[in-house]
């Protein structure tokens, strides 16, 4: 269950969640691993955040007869944010095969924090759609807060953020920014480094992922 200190804030609590949790923070899980236990913290997140989207009934015959089903009704879009919500979103698009994806690359300057923008592929966003934005780790907010904002001018009414791990600087920058934004994440860490680095986070989440340094 959510955590209901902030309305806009949920942090999922699941056994089964803060075991992959604990696989992913720990320096000895190697690649390979790392991206196993990411992608199934995913997609518990994911069901968690789509726990009350709207349904519409769906006929459906069953191999006895005919029978009501339901089916999501609202169209859903997941938007990673490059590199290192690859890792999640394609573990998400499994459980979703027919959300339409987008991407948007951004890295952060380590002199001054700030979130650089290299690519942008966002499909067209229906006003009623489910746009979810994904990044394992929300640490010093900028990245994020300058993902919403690129959303909105496409046309997203309805953003929520799925994130493994967020600092409550980042939270809070976030929030700031852009209050309507649900947030959901498996964890709340309390500090960033001088680096912008969650502590004690997990270190870094692409490098991780994908073997690099």
């Amino acid at each position: 269950m959510p955590s209901k200190k902030s309305p806009r804030l949920r942090v999922v609590s699941h056994p089964i969640l803060a075991q992959h949790l604990s696989r992913l923070r720990s320096k000895e899980t190697q690649s390979r691993d790392f991206r196993w236990h990411l992608k199934e913290a995913a997609r518990i997140l994911l069901l968690e955040a789509m726990a009350k989207a709207p349904t519409k009934p769906s006929a459906i015959e069953t191999p006895l007869t005919k029978t009501q089903g339901r089916a999501i009704k609202a169209p859903v879009v997941m938007v990673a944010i490059l590199r290192a919500g690859l890792g999640m979103v394609e573990a998400m698009a499994e459980l979703l095969p027919e959300a339409i994806l987008g991407h948007i690359g951004l890295f952060r300057d380590e002199r001054t924090l700030k979130p650089v923008h290299y690519y942008t592929k966002i499909p067209r966003i229906a006003p009623s759609s489910w746009v979810f934005l994904v990044d394992p780790m929300l640490a010093t907010g900028g990245s994020s807060v300058y993902a919403v904002d690129l959303l909105k001018k496409h046309g997203a009414k309805t953003i929520k953020m799925i994130c493994l791990i967020a600092s409550k600087t980042g939270v809070e920058v976030l929030q700031n920014a852009h209050p309507e934004v649900e947030i959901y994440a498996a964890a709340v860490d309390p500090v960033l480094n001088d680096k912008g680095y969650i502590v004690p986070g997990l270190g870094d989440c692409g490098d991780r992922l994908f073997s690099t340094t």
